[in-house]
């Protein structure tokens, strides 16, 4: 194998790693956000874990972050507004890629 080669794979491998961690980090945002929400619409235990799959199901519907937003934000109603479910948002993922760091 060439050294073309091996840089080529290194380069795939490094792409499809950086895919599912991205993939992964969005899913536990998802999650972390559905926890979030469970608590502002006063669900606990099993009723808010049930709830954060829900959040993290609604993310299959289509690409971007948009199918998330607008399940959280229509269950929530005007418990929240935009900005903050938005904010909240980026605020998870960041908290979840730290998260998937230090399980590495």
């Amino acid at each position: 194998m060439t050294t073309f080669d091996d840089r080529e794979n290194a380069f795939e491998n490094k792409f499809a790693h950086d895919a599912e961690m991205q993939f992964r980090a969005e899913a536990r945002r998802n999650k972390l956000l559905g926890l979030w929400a469970a608590e502002l619409l006063g669900k606990t235990g099993d009723d808010a874990e049930a709830y954060a799959r829900e959040v993290v199901k609604s993310d299959f519907e289509e690409a971007g972050d948009e199918d998330v937003y607008r399940k959280v934000s229509g269950d929530l109603g005007d418990k929240a507004t935009e900005t903050e479910i938005r904010t909240k948002m980026t605020q998870l993922l960041a908290a979840a890629k730290a998260q998937l760091m230090e399980e590495l």
